[in-house]
């Protein structure tokens, strides 16, 4: 395998509305738990600095070091740690990072990570059937594909891509076995539902559901959710980014059980009744942006 070259461009989604969500003031103390080349970073920290402290996280080490190299400037007053933000509680206890005046949660995939064909999260290109966040862990996406059986394929599908055809899927790849690259599987799900105009391609929802399930995406969230709420100030703000529906449904479903006192008293005020949505100018300059979704939340006493 070649060198693997990553941009370090990377357009960060609704930087006013993440500013204005965790109402960043001076000598603020944030977490961004999904820095990545370290946009929204940035933007706080410039709101911030001298004054406050950032700490950002994020579980790909080809991300932590770009974004310590683009946040240099602001020397020590960022901290950027290659964990998974499953580990958020541990972390800013370990660093004595808490409590603090807001977290932000920017979900999904970066710009980056796509465009890197090694990583395997995209189909435009062919490559190794990959997908992790973490090239640490064993279990990547040629591990499912190729031992998992015809019903757990169908099911993966099914749960974490919403896909239509699962079952139809799932047998051709049982029957095309082995399956090595990207180019291999989109071509089967092609095969099955067809292409249509002016829809997304018949592999996203594949793609989509596969990188959940190697990176343990929704199980993660919801314990770093929780994790979340106990490191923040009174009035600390809560700010969610998320890019399909199965984030936003545990994201609006943690915030309305929080702010409800459905299981104790309430540690959370909905900031946002309605998600926010980036600008018609924005999702024109900035394409990836089109799905996101953007929820807060204000802690209580």
């Amino acid at each position: 395998m070649g060198t693997m070259v990553m941009s370090s461009v990377h357009v960060p989604v609704m930087v006013d509305e993440v500013v204005a969500g965790l109402q960043v003031q001076r000598a603020g103390k944030f977490v961004d738990c999904t820095v990545g080349l370290g946009g929204h970073a940035a933007a706080i920290l410039r709101h911030i600095f001298p004054d406050g402290d950032l700490l950002g996280l994020d579980v790909d080490c080809e991300a932590v070091s770009i974004a310590r190299s683009n946040l240099s400037m602001y020397r020590d007053k960022v901290t950027v740690v290659n964990d998974n933000f499953n580990n958020l509680e541990d972390i800013c206890r370990r660093l004595n990072f808490y409590p603090v005046d807001g977290i932000l949660f920017d979900l999904g995939i970066s710009s980056m990570q796509l465009d890197v064909s090694q990583r395997g999260f995209s189909f435009r290109r062919d490559a190794p059937l990959d997908m992790r966040f973490d090239t640490s862990q064993d279990l990547n996406a040629a591990n499912i594909v190729n031992t998992c059986s015809e019903e757990e394929l169908a099911h993966i599908f099914r749960e974490y891509g919403e896909e239509r055809y699962s079952k139809r899927i799932a047998r051709c790849i049982v029957e095309a076995r082995p399956i090595t690259n990207t180019l291999e599987l989109a071509h089967i799900a092609e095969r099955v539902a067809g292409r249509r105009r002016g829809r997304i391609h018949p592999a996203t929802r594949i793609f989509m559901a596969l990188r959940i399930v190697v990176n343990s995406e929704l199980e993660n969230l919801r314990l770093a959710l929780e994790q979340a709420v106990k490191l923040l100030h009174f009035r600390g703000r809560l700010v969610v980014i998320s890019y399909h529906s199965l984030e936003d449904r545990i994201v609006k479903e943690f915030m309305r059980c929080a702010s409800s006192g459905r299981v104790s008293s309430p540690s959370l005020k909905l900031i946002t009744k309605k998600i926010i949505r980036p600008s018609e100018e924005e999702r024109e300059t900035n394409p990836r942006s089109r799905s996101a979704k953007m929820r807060v939340a204000e802690r209580l006493e």
